[in-house]
């Protein structure tokens, strides 16, 4: 898709991330296959997981009493927690990495901090997400109460991690650790299902660790770097989120060379928009970008960000984006951008689209209890 304006600091201007305060400052990774083995290994060693990491203090392990360790235990809400001193097991998320039914994803103004804006999306969607993404950028804690508040609502909390100020190469070589380390303990101190997207649409050329800054070998290196200190550390609830953008700006671009291999990706997540500047269909927006992928990889794949601008097509916009997550059984799902950010990207730009959005979603097979898949 054709690019809205890029601002270097705060995203892509009409399709980033809400403006933000930036502060941005190994071996091969357990995979899928390896998690139930891992589960049991992480669950007796945990608490020598400092040893790893050297002096830093990465804090508490998860409390067997609190809602995320009872979650992720297996235990429903308001049921009586395991017994003090049990191991808490890592959360087994691999019954999400290729469920029966669509993700019903959304990212919302102040979202999911405040759940407002997500109250608002279930009201005029007729159903509650059951993903909800938010950006973090690099330097930013891991958003605790955030993730907490999207998973207690049904949703599995998904990131765009954004390293603005940090080049690729010096992440490769170790520089960023520590934060590194703090934002992994984070999320498996939480111990829920967590999706992270590191460096998304790192084809193009309008960030800052895009084509115009690096190279595929910096990305794949920072990337596999990431997911291992991950690894070290027993953040075994992470769903690994690769996200290129739609090769149709820049089909000179090959992906193949920033694909950081199956090991260590589990959702291909792409990303386009329904503009007014290009053929507005599924097969149009993806459809290059999908069979480029799967010359080198089967992994499920996610539309990642999409929305429609507004005007007579959006309707018809919904409708075809729904048809085609359908019309693919590896398609996971979609995430609708709901930001008023130069152009109105919101499912309720005007009644009509809202109706729209309403009637495309109702089918059954769109949401889903994301603790029983």
């Amino acid at each position: 898709m054709s690019r809205p304006t890029a601002d270097p600091v705060q995203g892509v201007r009409g399709r980033g991330a809400p403006a933000r305060r930036v502060l941005r400052p190994a071996g091969r990774a357990l995979r899928p296959a390896a998690r139930a083995l891992a589960a049991l290994g992480l669950a007796l060693s945990l608490a020598a997981c400092s040893s790893l990491i050297g002096e830093k203090d990465i804090g508490p392990a998860a409390d067997p009493s609190s809602p995320a360790a009872g979650a992720a235990a297996g235990t429903a809400p308001g049921a009586a927690p395991q017994a003090s001193g049990a191991a808490v097991l890592p959360y087994d998320v691999r019954p999400l990495l290729k469920p029966a039914h669509k993700f019903l994803g959304v990212s919302a103004d102040a979202a999911p901090a405040s759940m407002d804006s997500i109250r608002n999306f279930t009201d005029q969607a007729g159903k509650a997400p059951n993903l909800i993404e938010f950006y973090s950028g690099w330097g930013d804690n891991f958003d605790v109460q955030g993730a907490r508040n999207a998973w207690n609502a049904g949703a599995v909390p998904y990131v765009a991690w954004e390293p603005f100020t940090v080049s690729l190469a010096d992440i490769a070589a170790g520089k960023s650790d520590d934060y590194i380390r703090g934002y992994a303990a984070a999320i498996r101190n939480l111990n829920v299902p967590v999706a992270l997207s590191f460096a998304h649409e790192m084809n193009g050329g309008w960030y800052a660790w895009g084509t115009k800054h690096a190279t595929a070998q910096d990305f794949v290196a920072a990337y596999r770097h990431v997911h291992d200190v991950f690894a070290q550390l027993g953040a075994a609830d992470v769903i690994w989120a690769w996200s290129p953008n739609s090769i149709n700006p820049m089909p000179g671009v090959q992906l193949q060379p920033y694909f950081p291999g199956d090991t260590y990706v589990d959702w291909v997540g792409i990303i386009g928009y329904y503009t007014h500047l290009e053929v507005g269909t599924f097969e149009s927006l993806y459809g290059a970008t999908l069979r480029e992928i799967r010359q080198f990889t089967a992994k499920p794949f996610l539309i990642a960000e999409t929305a429609s601008e507004p005007g007579a097509r959006k309707q018809a916009d919904i409708a075809n984006l729904a048809a085609g997550v359908m019309q693919h059984p590896d398609c996971l799902g979609f995430i609708w951008f709901d930001y008023n950010k130069e152009v109105d990207w919101r499912i309720d730009s005007d009644p009509q689209s809202a109706a729209a959005f309403k009637r495309a979603v109702s089918d059954g097979r769109f949401g889903f209890d994301v603790r029983n898949p």
